[in-house]
């Protein structure tokens, strides 16, 4: 039978074993940068005019491979909390009234955010992006 002294010498033995053989094999937590994401396109937009000075009024953004967690940027601001996912090719966005008290063109963005990485230690993911502008009219 083996003594308590043995015991706790194999034990520490085969623990920095195992150690020195798991940060041998390359073990780390080492983590990949996130990837291009999905870059959004904007086709149309409905309607693609108002007149200054008018109502708050509900903006169809049509394209393709809109994220479900997309948001439509109004003049560079995203619109977060108007914007609603229809499906990959359409969002609404509802414009308050006073985005559109004066004429003028402003332009319009979709963007699909960024995504966490998975895996064992969060690595990967994908980068935020952003479609070329379409501009609306506000006659």
């Amino acid at each position: 039978m083996k003594t308590l002294s043995t015991q706790t010498t194999v034990k520490t033995t085969l623990l920095v074993t195992l150690l020195a053989l798991t940060l041998a094999c390359g073990y780390s937590s080492k983590t990949s940068p996130a990837v291009a994401g999905t870059v959004p396109a904007i086709t149309e937009l409905s309607p693609d005019s108002v007149t200054a000075g008018g109502d708050t009024f509900t903006l169809t953004v049509n394209g393709s491979n809109f994220s479900s967690k997309a948001v439509v940027n109004w003049n560079g601001t995203a619109q977060t909390a108007n914007t609603t996912y229809v499906s990959g090719s359409q969002l609404m966005v509802t414009v308050p009234a006073s985005a559109i008290a004066t004429a003028g063109t402003v332009a319009v963005t979709v963007t699909n955010p960024a995504t966490a990485g998975s895996g064992a230690y969060g690595s990967g993911g994908t980068l935020a992006e952003t479609s070329q502008p379409m501009n609306f009219t506000i006659n």
